[in-house]
């Protein structure tokens, strides 16, 4: 699949007011500073699709973007948010669960995972919430340039372990880097193939 065309749409403070769920449709979330717009305009091949910062928890609204004029990126606001209150985090919890668990044509979640790390309870945490929620996801671990190919790898696999020990089977897996555009081209054709199954489905 070739992407010619990415536009932003709109910015929505709630599933309600998303636009009409008439195509399919790919959210992006993952922790504060995970690289979350970097890997988006990575994918869509636009440098300032998604507003990037070296600020995390810039993005606190339900964000889309057209691609080619037949599906939709969205930008999710983080899980491991930045400084903010209480009130705002439960605000921002309850907006994600709310477009997660009724966004009808939401096709997959991207989890991203910094892959520089080891795995994280706040990842683990929201893995087992879609889980529990019956929400198709699959995980991107980022930043793949930034460490060792060793350690990256011995991250990643420490991540699948603690999976192992309640999930019967695992999710797909990328390991991506902005920079490099590494993981562009399987993201990208596992997001055509799902658009071919979804598009079989009588509508």
């Amino acid at each position: 699949m070739i992407i010619k065309e990415a536009e932003y749409v709109i910015s929505s403070p709630s599933v309600e007011t998303c636009p009409a769920p008439d195509k399919p449709e790919y959210a992006f979330i993952g922790r504060s500073n995970v690289g979350k717009s970097s890997l988006i305009n990575m994918i869509c091949s636009r440098e300032r699709l998604a507003k990037t910062s070296s600020t995390p928890g810039k993005t606190k609204i339900i964000n889309h973007f057209l691609i080619n004029k037949s599906w939709y990126v969205v930008d999710l606001p983080g899980y491991g948010y930045a400084k903010i209150s209480q009130s705002q985090r439960r605000q921002w919890e309850q907006m994600i669960e709310n477009y997660l668990r009724k966004r009808e044509n939401l096709v997959n979640v991207f989890i991203l995972i910094d892959s520089r790390h080891t795995p994280q309870a706040n990842d683990l945490e929201f893995v087992h919430k879609l889980g529990k929620w019956n929400v198709p996801f699959s995980l991107v671990f980022t930043k793949a340039d930034k460490e060792k190919p060793t350690v990256v790898q011995r991250h990643v696999t420490a991540f699948l372990d603690k999976l192992k020990e309640t999930w019967q089977f695992l999710p797909r897996q990328f390991v991506t880097s902005a920079e490099k555009k590494t993981g562009r081209e399987e993201i990208v054709k596992f997001i055509a193939e799902c658009n071919n199954e979804y598009n079989k489905k009588p509508q």
